[in-house]
């Protein structure tokens, strides 16, 4: 496996969300079954995994659960994340839920994360903010875009992240969740997926673009008949006091569930220093 090291995210806020998951991680998710390789491959793999995202665009919107693992000095934890994401509005809602810490203290509550264009709102964020209030943190400032920040990958960057598929190789036939796809495996390049964006998640990517000391991320991609994407699982790299190994992982099913994102009032939206514990 290639070693792609990233520069620490920055950023106040970025930070202290940052400090919170920097010791966390998650399993890759179930459902699969081992690949066939009978199959006729594509013409142009990655084409089709670069046309993932549009596809997802036209169905609209579905249920989504995410799993990031984390490992850095022998530590290895998880973050796992439940919601649904509608693609057309671009937005989604996801609850996240994060395990015990190291010294075997009570599971966090879970984290209500809201996304939309250039920022990331939570709930139940952490030390220091109160129970009623809600913390914004802008996507665009965040030198990973948001990529790891939050403890789950955006379900709708983590599509637009295959726009920038290169080196693609179609692995085969499998199912996830009972659904028939086609598995894919390749790299992906983070700036040229910025280029090739949608205008309300390009300024995440470029942040991250400018963020990571290197632009290229593996995943493997799971699409259904229909070119819609079931499973993306991307694998991440950096440095924040050691080298930190991230496998992000997001399953969408249940196309076409109806999502709604009521954001919070301004002022519901706390305003004061975040606890990095």
């Amino acid at each position: 496996m290639v070693d792609h090291r990233h520069r620490r995210p920055r950023g106040r806020a970025g930070e202290a969300v940052l400090a919170a998951g920097v010791t966390l991680a998650v399993t890759t998710m179930t459902g699969c079954v081992a690949d066939a390789s009978d199959s006729r491959p594509p013409a142009d793999a990655a084409a089709v995994v670069r046309g993932a995202a549009d596809a997802l665009a036209k169905t609209g919107s579905a249920r989504a659960r995410t799993a990031m693992e984390m490992a850095t000095g022998g530590t290895r934890v998880t973050i796992r994340g439940e919601g649904g994401v509608d693609f057309k509005k671009r937005m989604g809602q996801l609850l996240v839920m994060l395990p015990a810490d190291v010294k075997g203290k009570a599971e966090h509550r879970p984290i209500t994360e809201l996304l939309v264009p250039g920022a990331l709102y939570m709930k139940n964020r952490g030390a220091g903010v109160p129970d009623d209030k809600w913390v914004r943190v802008d996507t665009t400032t965040l030198n990973d875009g948001n990529l790891v920040t939050g403890g789950a990958t955006d379900p709708l960057v983590a599509a637009e992240l295959l726009r920038g598929a290169q080196e693609v190789t179609y692995v085969g036939e499998t199912e996830v969740a009972g659904t028939k796809v086609r598995h894919y495996r390749g790299t992906t390049d983070i700036g040229r997926a910025a280029g090739s964006a949608s205008p309300e998640v390009r300024g995440a990517l470029e942040a991250a673009a400018k963020g990571f000391s290197t632009d290229t991320v593996p995943f493997d991609a799971y699409l259904d008949e229909e070119g819609r994407l079931r499973k993306v699982r991307h694998r991440f790299t950096y440095v924040n006091n050691g080298v930190i190994d991230v496998s992000s992982t997001t399953l969408l099913y249940g196309f076409g569930t109806p999502v709604t994102v009521v954001l919070p009032a301004n002022g519901d939206i706390y305003a004061g220093k975040i606890s990095d514990q």
